[in-house]
């Protein structure tokens, strides 16, 4: 048996499980942890829980640490230089006169990484685009085509939360 938490980075979001080191974390804490993609800030979406081995993909990475104010201000930061950067990025495509729709951007906690994600009928050469995003920001850039499904399933969420609002603001 192997103790976890699952950590969620985006919603809708897959949940990936994470070694608590030892620590007991709540469910709604946040964490930062290392992933593929460099460290990242998380929210825990289920608790400590005890798993079968046989039913986890080994080894399971450890916690950084539970995220503390200092994390928290820097993630709402990252926060709103996504919403600069999907700005900017936008009159560049323009610019360049490429035929693909911006759906999100996604800085990496620790800013080493921007990743731009949008739509085409085809295929696009964006290579001058990533070429003028490098030199603004300063950072790696990364441009990801995702599906139109993909799109469809994140506007369903965001959907999804503004009904719930609107309910909260009507029942009260």
């Amino acid at each position: 048996m192997a103790n976890i938490i699952g950590v969620r980075f985006k919603k809708p979001g897959k949940i990936y499980f994470f070694d608590p080191d030892g620590k007991k974390i709540e469910k709604g804490s946040f964490v930062i942890v290392e992933t593929s993609m460099g460290k990242e800030y998380g929210e825990v979406v289920i608790s400590n829980r005890n798993i079968p081995d046989n039913k986890l993909e080994k080894p399971l990475k450890k916690i950084i640490r539970i995220a503390n104010n200092k994390d928290k201000k820097q993630h709402e930061e990252n926060k709103k230089k996504e919403q600069e950067a999907l700005n900017i990025c936008e009159k560049k495509i323009k610019e360049h006169k490429l035929n693909m729709t911006l759906t999100d951007v996604e800085y990496k906690f620790d800013r080493s990484k921007l990743l731009f994600f949008f739509t085409a009928d085809g295929r696009i050469d964006f290579r001058d685009l990533v070429k003028d995003l490098a030199a603004i920001f300063k950072t790696r850039i990364e441009l990801r085509q995702i599906s139109v499904r993909d799109e469809v399933k994140r506007l369903r969420w965001q959907r999804y939360v503004w009904k719930r609002i609107m309910l909260l603001f009507i029942f009260r």
